[in-house]
């Protein structure tokens, strides 16, 4: 049970932090609402009625957050990578350079493509 010790006490310390931190935002924010603060907040579009067919959305946001994601779970196969990089020798040098540079490849792709500016 020693060894379970400090993981209770670790969680126990984030829990209190984050019950702390709601408790004083609530008694020490600013409590003066107006129309804009309580809209709900959809990326920067006002939100207005759908008509009842569907509509045309923007999906510029959608597909900002899928190059994120997957960005995101490539960047997360470096962390094996880095953890064994003795072990691994010459072989995951030029393993993980070949990642490196699809990942770099298909970047540069999104870059001229213009996924990536907010217009």
């Amino acid at each position: 049970m020693n060894v379970y010790v400090p993981i209770l006490v670790l969680g126990a310390v984030a829990l209190a932090f984050a019950l702390f931190s709601v408790v004083v935002a609530s008694i020490a924010g600013p409590s003066r609402y107006n129309r804009a603060k309580l809209d709900a907040y959809e990326c920067g579009i006002d939100p207005t009625p759908q008509p009842t067919g569907g509509g045309r959305f923007p999906v510029k946001y959608y597909l900002t957050a899928m190059l994120f994601i997957i960005f995101d779970i490539e960047i997360v196969f470096l962390y094996p990578w880095a953890v064994h990089f003795d072990a691994l020798g010459m072989f995951g040098l030029v393993a993980m350079g070949l990642f490196m540079f699809n990942v770099f490849v298909a970047y540069a792709y999104e870059w001229r493509r213009g996924g990536l500016a907010w217009d």
